[in-house]
């Protein structure tokens, strides 16, 4: 069996252009034989490219030839071809130069007709595929697997990916605003009582992670994060709404801008409340504060059970020395947790630093109660230092609110951990983990689509 495959172009005249794109061959029919070869499919796929381009900027050229003030054609000063790089093959893009028409003596003498519309040399679709499995899995790995699928050409490589990636993230960030520097509601008075019912409350949960530093520099922290919708007040049925984001704290410059504008995509109001819970770091702290109006800003629970259980394990070689004293300050710690349970801060710290008076009496003495004492006097300060923002978290847990940033976890996990995969001990400038996290929170988010439609209003018609 032989097979022909033409494609045919019907310009705007009714005229036909036919080319023969692919011819195939089959004698016996088998698994292997049944229908196309990718390697077919990639020669299919790049000649019809070739082709398509090839007809679509010659329709474009003699729809622009003729000048749009007097009608004469302009004259040709010197051919030329732009090599676009394309999903399915790099193309030679016809790219001459024209003499302006002399009805028009301003301005440059020639012009290229193709720079109204030829932005850069890499297709829209392209960018995209790049930026999207960049954001996912490492450069190379990406380069192969276009290699392996699509007709790109040899030339694409990791290196051309990442700058392509950066490239695109960097036009993220310019269209980001200014970073938000007061927390007010800038409307007036009657403004404000005629906002419509806000949806449900917005909990925000930020954690750090870390990330290896480039040339051996050790680490650097990465903050990221989780925003999740309550409910939706026009359908309560609906899905909630959850967006991460990250960054990096000691390279970005509008880290409050950043979630602004996050919370903004869920359709946060003025008069809309919003918890932000953190481990207690002041870095994390820092990016929460004049946010929102009605911003709450909460410790954790989460992270406190974790210092506490780290306390009661220490006990554990104070009991093997001391089996009355650990027992008594096992008991006490425990004490403790159910005072910070019910909101109780300042019981709390007065039983902390009655505990470490005591641990001080043989800690000189005895290095498993110097090393109970160091511990206790650490968790003292932190507590101290966040004592505004604990809550009354019992009183939260019945009433079905949030209390601990575990759901942050994975968001760590999966902003962070997973791509910049300190197992294969990549390495990482800030300058580029930072704009690697912003388009790869756009692909989780689902977001990157909408913002190279944006960019290209011609870009992939909506999914119905």
């Amino acid at each position: 069996m032989n097979l022909r495959v033409e494609v045919v172009s019907m310009g705007a005249d009714g005229i036909e252009q036919r080319r023969q794109v692919l011819s195939l061959e089959r004698q016996e029919l088998a698994m292997e034989t049944l229908g196309m070869s990718l390697v077919e499919s990639k020669a299919l796929l790049e000649s019809v490219q070739d082709f398509m381009i090839a007809q679509q900027v010659a329709e474009d050229l003699e729809r622009r030839r003729a000048c749009s003030h007097c009608g004469r054609r302009h004259a040709m000063k010197d051919f030329g071809t732009t090599l676009v790089k394309t999903l399915f093959g790099p193309v030679n893009v016809p790219n001459p130069r024209w003499h302006r028409c002399p009805c028009q003596p301003e301005g440059p003498q020639t012009f290229r007709p193709t720079n109204t519309w030829l932005q850069g040399t890499t297709s829209a679709e392209m960018l995209y595929m790049e930026t999207k499995w960049a954001s996912l899995i490492p450069f190379a790995k990406v380069a192969d697997l276009l290699k392996e699928v699509l007709p790109v050409g040899n030339s694409i490589h990791g290196e051309t990916i990442r700058k392509h990636m950066q490239a695109t993230a960097e036009r993220m960030e310019q269209e980001l605003g200014e970073e938000r520097q007061m927390n007010q509601y800038d409307g007036s008075e009657s403004g404000w009582e005629q906002q419509p019912l806000p949806d449900g409350t917005i909990t925000v949960g930020i954690d750090g992670g870390y990330v290896r530093a480039a040339h051996k520099q050790g680490f650097f922290e990465v903050i990221a994060g989780k925003s999740v919708v309550a409910f939706r007040r026009e359908d309560v049925d609906e899905v909630t709404s959850a967006k991460c984001f990250g960054f990096v704290q000691t390279y970005d410059e509008k880290p409050r801008r950043r979630l602004w504008e996050l919370l903004k995509s869920q359709g946060m109001q003025e008069n809309q409340q919003v918890v932000f819970m953190s481990d207690g770091g002041e870095d994390v702290r820092r990016v929460q504060q004049y946010l929102h109006p009605f911003s709450e800003h909460l410790l954790d629970w989460f992270h406190i059970t974790m210092r506490l259980t780290v306390l009661q394990q220490q006990t554990k070689g104070l009991q093997q020395e001391r089996p009355a004293t650990g027992a008594d300050v096992a008991k006490q710690l425990e004490s403790i947790k159910h005072l910070l349970w019910h909101g109780n801060t300042p019981e709390a710290l007065e039983r902390l630093t009655g505990l470490s008076i005591d641990l001080s009496l043989f800690r000189e003495h005895s290095a498993p109660a110097a090393k109970v004492a160091n511990g206790v006097a650490d968790f003292e300060t932190y507590i101290r230092n966040n004592s505004e923002f604990i809550p009354n978290f019992g009183d939260r847990w019945r009433q079905g609110q949030r209390i601990s940033t575990a759901f942050v976890e994975s968001t760590i996990n999966q902003v962070v951990s997973r791509r910049f995969v300190k197992k294969q001990q990549m390495q990482w400038t800030m300058r580029g983990a930072h704009l690697l996290l912003q388009t790869r929170t756009r692909v989780l988010n689902n977001e990157l689509e909408a913002t190279f439609r944006q960019w290209y209003p011609r870009f992939r018609p909506k999914a119905a």
